[in-house]
């Protein structure tokens, strides 16, 4: 066994393979960027060495920095983790020739899993599915739309080296093969250094499952079930569970040995996983077809780590060292149902753009993951798991991945971890930059996930028009409304008491009128009254048990039936965030922030009197959308424009977004050049 392992990676999964390695007894080498200098991670491991600047093509993605630091440190063996050098067949040839092991697969099943191309001839000739198309040299537009008409439409067009959602024009028609495929081309070129492209057949109501694999150097292949990521967002992962609610035994075991044989056929060891997609139009479910394999390990992993009890960052290690598996494919059992949420630093209520800054405030719903070993099915907390590498007032930075952290819930069933997923988001407390908290909150609640009927499409189908916060039921409002009524008559009550403000005689105010929602239009008024013994909301009573102290933030409200005994169990439970306003609170839960306008009865009426403020006419400036660096001025001052042309290109974590005039005007004042770097909503131009 390796007595001193290097990580070749940063933020979550770095810390996620160091407190596995600690476990084990064995020693750990950070390598860190200028960016992550006072990263969780560096701290963690016993040793740390700065490999370059922030840009990862001048830090984590130079193999001899790597190399170096492991010569330096004494360090056997590498954990590339995933995404930067993890799937680069050269960086673990490298590693061979200086005699340092690779914590993962050998390079020949990274090459030949890495092109798209010979993927698939590689698995038909493992007797694996095949989504129909052609795989071999197409010639030109013309040999394109000849393959595509003889597929059937709709086709796929993609890349052969593409990844991450890059490189893939979808076609209905021969029109559409004839605009699409140079431009497929073109950024294969661009973007991979590769403008090979394939034609496949694109399977409609598509639902995404994976088969994790884990193998060994004595040739022994098993495969650790299946997990379902069917909910994507341009193509990226957004929520990941085990096993899928779609896929029976008979598959299961169908796909299985399907992705073993791949898996044999290149020699294959250590963890990696096996993309499949199946037609959710198809319900015997035996339509499921190889899509690609990722040498590497899945940032889903925990999720089949909740549902088998196997570490497979364990696993990689001892594979890597020479060991056999200890378990057989009989061993491998399914207990419970575990999700994964990612929380990312995106803004869904302005299109998911990127929001880097710092994290004023970051408090997880439990305490970050410490590897818990197997007597508790590395689940965490009660069945939740944060897996993360970030802290309170450090910076999510423009250079990397905006991952905050990953929310893994396990349960008896899936109800049971999608409820506890509800929970835990409402207590996900996290400030000063944008997050999707709200959004993933809302998947959770969504009928249609809950019911199972999950396709790739599930985000564009359900959010045609983007996101805008988690509607609320009737009961929700009244509880808010309850609560707002009883948060109001404390905070009077403190001010009384406040010496020398208020005669003693006075006291604290119980009739309220409490609006929920921003301004008029579309809100509810409700009228609350505290007595004694009694809290009605439009003179119905409410029943709820909460613990409230002027100043607090955070507070853990139930719900009880009207008349319940002491021992009832509540009929339901919330956290509701607080954040103060000029005129009440805004109350964050469920999916959404609710504006809470709070008045005593005896003046709400005065309320109608006043003007409310309109928002500003903003459709004459070009606002920054996102935290960035402005990196072309497509314009300049006096150049009149036109509806859709660009005006500006704004870049923030690897994704690249151009700005366009929405109607025919003139640029007045330009106030950035550029290589700004830009704060979301400021303003770049002017238009007249």
């Amino acid at each position: 066994m390796f007595t001193k392992i290097l990580i070749a990676n940063r933020g979550e999964i770095a810390c996620r393979v160091i407190k596995t390695a600690k476990r084990m007894g064995i020693a750990t080498v950070a390598v860190y960027s200028d960016a992550d200098a006072r990263a969780p991670f560096v701290r963690m491991a016993d040793e740390a060495v700065h490999i370059g600047p922030a840009a990862a093509a001048e830090s984590y993605l130079v193999a001899d920095k790597i190399i170096a630091a492991c010569k330096q440190t004494g360090a056997q063996a590498v954990h590339p983790g995933y995404g930067f050098l993890s799937e680069r067949a050269s960086f673990v040839e490298a590693l061979e020739a200086e005699d340092i092991a690779f914590i993962g697969p050998p390079p020949n099943a990274i090459a030949a899993m890495g092109d798209k191309i010979e993927s698939k001839k590689l698995a038909r000739e493992a007797g694996v599915n095949v989504v129909p198309g052609f795989v071999g040299e197409i010639r030109d537009t013309d040999h394109a739309v000849e393959i595509s008409n003889d597929i059937g439409y709709p086709v796929m067009m993609k890349a052969s080296a593409g990844g991450g959602g890059k490189g893939m024009r979808l076609a209905y028609s021969e029109k559409d093969v004839r605009e699409g495929f140079e431009a497929t081309k073109r950024e294969g070129l661009n973007s991979f250094g590769d403008d090979r492209v394939f034609i496949e057949k694109f399977i409609e109501n598509p639902r995404h499952i994976e088969i994790q694999i884990l193998g060994d150097k004595h040739g022994n292949v098993i495969y650790l079930n299946e997990r379902e990521c069917s909910i994507q967002r341009r193509h990226q992962k957004v929520v990941e569970e085990a096993p899928s609610p779609f896929v029976t035994p008979k598959m299961r075991k169908a796909m299985g040995e399907q992705c073993v044989a791949l898996s044999q056929a290149v020699n294959y060891h250590s963890a990696g996983t096996v993309e499949l997609i199946v037609s959710g139009a198809d319900p015997t479910g035996e339509s499921f077809y190889f899509l690609e394999m990722n040498t590497r390990l899945q940032v889903e992993h925990p999720v089949t780590e909740a549902i088998t009890g196997v570490d497979l960052v364990e696993q990689m290690i001892r594979v890597a060292a020479g060991e056999k598996l200890g378990m057989t494919q009989e061993d491998v059992k399914i207990d419970g149902w575990a999700i994964e949420n990612r929380v990312y630093a995106e803004d869904p209520y302005r299109g998911f753009l990127p929001s880097t800054g710092r994290l004023v405030r970051y408090q997880p719903p439990v305490e970050t993951w410490a590897d818990d070993g197997e007597e508790n099915g590395r689940r965490g907390v009660d069945g939740i798991r944060i897996d993360d590498g970030v802290f309170e007032g450090g910076e999510v930075s423009m250079f990397y991945d905006p991952m905050i952290a990953k929310l893994v819930t396990w349960g008896e069933t899936r109800d049971e971890a999608a409820d506890l997923q509800i929970a835990a988001l409402d207590a996900f407390r996290i400030e000063g930059l944008g997050h999707n908290v709200d959004f993933l909150s809302a998947i959770m609640q969504h009928p249609r996930f809950r019911s199972g009927e999950l396709t790739t499409g599930f985000i564009a189908e359900e959010y045609p028009d983007g996101f805008e916060g988690a509607p609320a039921d009737t009961r929700l409002r009244g509880v808010l409304a309850a609560v707002a009524g009883v948060i109001a008559t404390a905070d009077a009550d403190r001010a009384r008491r406040i010496e020398g403000q208020l005669s003693d005689d006075l006291y604290a105010p119980g009739d309220w009128t409490i609006r929920i929602g921003e301004r008029e239009e579309g809100s509810t008024t409700h009228e609350v009254r505290l007595e004694e013994n009694a809290l009605t909301v439009d003179g119905e009573q409410v029943t709820i048990e909460m613990q409230y102290t002027p100043g607090e933030t955070l507070v853990d409200v139930a719900l009880f039936d009207n008349g319940a005994g002491e021992d009832a169990e509540p009929l339901e439970r919330y956290t509701f965030q607080l954040k103060p306003t000029r005129t009440g609170y805004d109350i964050t839960t469920r999916g959404a922030t609710h504006t809470l306008r709070i008045l005593q009865t005896r003046i709400a009426h005065l309320a109608s009197h006043m003007i409310e403020k309109e928002p500003p006419d903003l459709s004459k400036m070009l606002i920054c959308p996102m935290p960035g660096l402005l990196v072309k001025l497509h314009v300049a001052e006096g150049e009149e424009v036109q509806p859709g042309q660009p005006l500006a290109t704004v870049e923030a974590m690897k994704m690249e977004n151009i700005l366009r005039a929405e109607k025919q005007a003139t640029v007045g004042t330009i106030n950035a050049v550029e290589g700004d770097s830009l704060a979301v909503d400021e303003v770049i131009l002017e238009l007249e």
